[in-house]
């Protein structure tokens, strides 16, 4: 998963997908048989892109999320009994080194990014921007063939997540201003978690109820 931000219930929003993926390819009614069910191995990553500062590596545990044992009167237990670990990676240009060599793409994702952020502040427009990197990299072989093949789709794309970034901010101000910052920060959480308009609609609703 490619992230620029990094929200502290992403092993939580793993544990969801990794068992819709088990029921999309395990037979429920195996279940209940004799035999070991096979399922495949998992292993959870974050590719985090952000600009805001990150370590190279990061481990976000489900366990971090569980309530204190001893607020429930319970003994406290050496390990959890159910436990899910995220590998965050940081594969910002100049972060991780070791890793972005072994992969070129990634690598060359990494040089994209950045450029994108450098013209950004070299021109100041989002969509100039974009643009500048674009060409620049289709220039000089940094992801060349897949830029010369689906540029416009990267420029709607990255001006789409800036944009609602933008749209993010302006809520955030707006709330403050009204003294609806518990409503908005909500409303942030719910939109991290990848819910759509009309569930988030629906979920702020019933809070308010």
């Amino acid at each position: 998963m490619l992230q620029s931000t990094i929200n502290p219930n992403m092993a939580l929003r793993f544990l969801h997908y990794i068992s819709e993926i088990y029921k999309t390819i395990i037979d429920s009614k195996t279940l209940y048989s004799t035999k070991k069910v096979k399922i495949p191995w998992p292993e959870f990553y974050v590719l985090y892109n952000g600009e805001k500062p990150y370590p190279e590596q990061e481990i976000i545990r489900l366990s971090d999320l569980f309530e204190k044992t001893h607020d429930l009167g319970i003994p406290e237990k050496a390990f959890p009994l159910l436990e899910l670990e995220v590998k965050v990676i940081n594969i910002n240009e100049g972060r991780n080194v070791e890793i972005l060599k072994r992969c070129k793409k990634l690598s060359e994702y990494s040089a994209f990014v950045a450029k994108r952020r450098s013209f950004y502040k070299e021109l100041g427009k989002k969509d100039e921007a974009v643009t500048a990197a674009i060409k620049f990299c289709s220039n000089n072989g940094i992801l060349k063939e897949f830029l010369e093949i689906h540029g416009r789709e990267v420029l709607n794309m990255v001006i789409t997540e800036w944009n609602t970034e933008d749209c993010i901010a302006v809520r955030s101000e707006e709330a403050r201003e009204e003294g609806r910052v518990e409503r908005d920060k909500y409303f942030l959480e719910l939109l991290d978690q990848g819910l759509s308009t009309e569930e988030i609609k629906q979920r702020l609703t019933q809070k308010e109820n």
